[in-house]
């Protein structure tokens, strides 16, 4: 068999070149959308021959040519591919069979390739082509040598087609290539063409093999990184506004902050004392264990987290993670403690974290540094008058009845008790030396290259740069003495929104994550946001520990390890689509969203976690506003049949014609336990919907700022 001979397909290669993006199509002449009928009506025929083929499994030479001419004109028919691997295999066994003695298996593959050839001179990016000559080559009798030289001409035409890339890894995995061997073909493809996001990538995945594996001359991780950096700060200068430099720049960023989770905070917290109020007796009740990570991880279990207190060994504890990615790995994990209310006596509970290897992080890093916490917790009698008044009395969220935290110094450790976690000295991970200076270097670079290139990505990096630089310092990695700097980074995201509106939505997030880190870095920060509330005209109410940050134009919560022991939470006047994280803050009792951007009910799934809701307001949002909810099939629902055993679907028979218009509500708000709801100033608000609510949550006593009794 012949080379493919790419240079005759020169034209089509121009022509389908990423140079020529963005330049509009023009209209075809009456000519040629005649030729295009006729060349339609031919595919018909072939492709109604194909399928009879392949349905009755008929294999001749006749439905074999067939096949071929249908796939040199349409190289994207994927059941002609199918069928011409049934027709192979078929021609492959009756030889082996010696049913067949005019052609040979390597007679009969290579017509195979040949096909493919012809198939890519028509499309080089058909997924099922180069699939099929994967298929061809697994069977053992063509050469990989030939292969390679057919990419090596067919490169030169186009280096940055990643099917030629994909089936490339493929060829030198076959004839066991060393990586070495191919990290040096990606740095000269990529000193040959600065642009190639192919070459990039390839050389992403080789240099994690070789550090994974700590091949010889890759031992020391933070040597390799730094000289990476080195490489392709040639591209970046350049050419500012090429992206696939700025993409392998980030990955190398990732690398180089590589490092095993770290257990940040719990609800209860370390060293407190939990205080578990109850109306009046019964035989067992429960109450809820969070643990937070720095990043999400998987395997949390009882098998990996060791709980022990009097009345169980928490051997039996299920472990759920809350907001959970795809990939079921989660900063946040749930479990409930249960315990007997034979005896008012408190207890001890002890949680030993990481006890024994298995949780690990979405980046493959194991959390291999065990450590405790503790805390006490008690059990008391609640007076049934003070109850009822704490669940029916109406929450004004008065800024009058918000009481300051003061900054003595009992206030200051009573915050830091509940809110930081005293990691033991040993316990804390250490940063080499080296990655610090590459980041420092690597920020050093990206300030110089703003001054002469104000091109966006370059901004991008730089605040990731930033971010990840107070990361370092911020988790106690290393005693450089060196304060965090946010103010350069929302500076930086500020003028990304700007110049790239189209996607204002992504730095509008970033934004947040770094605003909430400069407000809640330290115990004195965290101090200005928090109060207690108190009711003026009830002074007998119990108070609630409360946090305002309402007005910063937050578009999402973070930093939710500083908050798990907030009762009463402030989130108003802000730009918030989600509410994605707040599953985590269990012992929240009164939540705030008024005035934000949540476009659904959907939006809202996370409150069916929150078992201590009590009041909620989510006044004067976009509910009902857009005809599309883009969360639908984020959340469970009866169109996605995740909504599990607790959805009957017999509802929609019942002839409740409110329940079948309203039954996104019904799904949000039947495991919602609320005695105050604001919901006005939504476009999904009317009359019945009101109604509806009320029938649905009789415990509800006040909605809308009115009495329902």
């Amino acid at each position: 068999m012949s080379i493919l001979y790419w240079e005759e397909r020169k034209t089509l290669s121009i022509n389908n070149s990423p140079e020529m993006h963005g330049i509009p199509r023009k209209a075809p002449t009456q000519e040629e959308r005649d030729d295009s009928s006729l060349k339609a009506a031919k595919l018909r025929d072939l492709q109604s021959l194909l399928l009879h083929f392949h349905h009755n499994k008929i294999y001749t030479e006749e439905a074999i040519e067939i096949s071929a001419k249908l796939l040199e004109s349409n190289p994207e028919h994927y059941t002609a591919w199918n069928y011409r691997k049934l027709a192979v295999q078929h021609l492959l066994d009756r030889h082996q069979q010696n049913q067949l003695d005019s052609q040979s298996p390597q007679s009969i593959l290579d017509d195979e390739l040949i096909l493919v050839e012809n198939a890519l001179k028509t499309n080089f990016k058909a997924y099922g082509a180069w699939h099929h000559r994967k298929w061809v080559l697994s069977k053992g009798h063509s050469s990989s040598d030939r292969e390679l030289r057919l990419l090596g001409k067919f490169q030169k035409l186009d280096s940055r087609n990643f099917h030629a890339w994909n089936y490339r890894r493929f060829i030198t995995e076959l004839k066991k290539i060393p990586d070495e061997d191919e990290l040096q073909y990606t740095t000269d493809m990529i000193y040959d063409n600065f642009s190639n996001y192919s070459a990039w990538h390839n050389r992403s995945m080789l240099l994690s093999k070789l550090l994974e594996k700590s091949a010889k001359g890759y031992e020391k991780r933070e040597n390799v990184l730094s000289e990476e950096f080195e490489f392709v700060r040639n591209a970046l200068f350049t050419d500012p506004d090429d992206q696939s430099g700025w993409f392998y720049h980030s990955w190398l960023l990732g690398q180089t902050l590589k490092r095993e989770p770290l257990f940040l905070s719990s609800s209860p917290p370390h060293g407190s004392n939990l205080s578990l109020s109850i109306d009046k007796p019964y035989r067992e009740r429960h109450f809820p264990l969070i643990l937070y990570f720095s990043e999400a991880v998987g395997g949390v279990s009882s098998s990996t987290v060791n709980v022990e207190y009097f009345y169980d060994g928490g051997d039996g504890l299920i472990w759920f993670p809350l907001a959970a990615n795809k990939l079921g790995f989660s900063q946040a994990w749930l479990t409930y403690i249960k315990y007997p209310l034979d005896t008012l006596e408190s207890f001890h509970v002890k949680v030993t974290i990481a006890q024994f290897p298995g949780i690990i992080s979405s980046s493959g890093m194991p959390c291999s540094r065990s450590c405790y916490i503790y805390f006490t917790a008690s059990i008391c009698l609640n007076n049934q008058e003070d109850s009822e008044l704490q669940t029916t009395h109406k929450i004004s969220w008065n800024e009058e009845n918000i009481k300051p935290h003061s900054t003595h110094p009992e206030d200051a450790n009573l915050l830091a008790s509940l809110c930081k976690l005293d990691i033991t000295k040993e316990n804390k991970p250490t940063t080499p030396m080296l990655c610090m200076e590459t980041i420092s270097n690597e920020i050093a670079c990206s300030r110089e290259l703003l001054l002469s290139s104000n091109c966006k990505i370059g901004k991008l990096t730089l605040a990731r740069l930033l971010v990840a630089h107070n990361t370092l310092i911020t988790y106690g990695c290393m005693d450089s003495g060196t304060e965090a700097n946010y103010e350069e980074i929302l500076a930086l995201y500020h003028d990304l929104m700007k110049m790239d509106p189209a996607h204002i939505g992504y730095y509008e997030d970033e934004y947040s994550l770094v605003l909430m880190k400069q407000l809640t870095p330290n115990t004195e920060s965290l101090l200005k946001l928090c109060g207690n509330y108190q009711e003026l005209s009830s002074p007998s109410i119990s108070s609630y520990t409360s946090v305002r940050l309402k007005g910063l134009s937050l578009s999402r919560v973070s930093c939710l390890e500083h908050l798990l022991w907030v009762q009463m939470l402030d989130l108003s006047n802000n730009k918030l689509r989600s509410i994605e994280g707040l599953e985590a803050l269990q012992q929240l009792s009164c939540l705030k969203l008024s005035n934000n951007r949540l476009s659904s009910f959907t939006a809202l799934e996370p409150l069916k976690m929150l078992n201590s809701l009590r009041v909620l307001d989510v006044s004067y949002n976009e509910i009902g506003a857009h005809t599309i909810d883009t969360r639908r099939y984020l959340c469970s629902s009866p169109l996605n049949s995740t909504t599990g055993s607790k959805w009957q679907s017999k509802i929609f028979t019942d002839g409740d014609a409110d329940l079948k218009h309203f039954w996104y509500a019904y799904l949000l708000f039947r495991d919602l336990n609320l005695v105050q709801l604001d919901i006005v100033g939504n476009a999904v608000v009317d009359e019945r919907l009101k109604a509806f609510l009320v029938k649905l949550m009789p415990a509800l006593k006040w909605f809308d700022g009115e009495s329902c009794h």
